[in-house]
């Protein structure tokens, strides 16, 4: 063979070995372990994320069940205060219709007593004709 064919044949042998050298890097893995590194990596970053969410729900949760119970406790509170209220209003009421009851008998007990009165002074007045008339 000639000299150059073999320093060609050299040249492309040597060109193949180095190119079947896998590529290190700076942590010495291949890109099998590279590739299994970065799914465990994708797995731990998503079991990370999934408990930080559920962290954030369970939060989330106990906040309302306390927001509700406070507005359980107020709308109770408002119930009891407006049935006092209402409780008022128709004690108020009552004594109201009582004394109304009682000016109105007062009227009664006055009329009819006007009404007697008069009744009276209109029966003496024809018992005096009557007398007037007999004699």
């Amino acid at each position: 063979m000639k000299a150059t064919t073999i320093s060609s044949i050299m040249l492309a042998v040597a060109v193949l070995v180095t190119g079947c050298h896998k590529a290190e890097d700076k942590n010495g893995m291949g890109p099998a372990q590279e590739a299994g590194k970065a799914i465990d990596d994708a797995g731990a970053k998503a079991a990370a994320e999934s408990k930080e969410a559920a962290a954030n729900a369970n939060a989330a949760a106990q906040q309302a069940g306390e927001n509700a119970k406070e507005a359980a406790q107020e709308a109770n509170q408002n119930v009891k205060e407006a049935a006092d209220r209402a409780g008022d209003k128709m004690q108020q009421a009552g004594a109201e219709v009582r004394q109304e009851s009682h000016e109105a008998a007062q009227n009664v007990k006055e009329g009819a007593k006007d009404a007697t009165a008069a009744t009276g002074r209109g029966l003496e007045r024809a018992g005096e004709k009557l007398q007037q008339a007999g004699k």
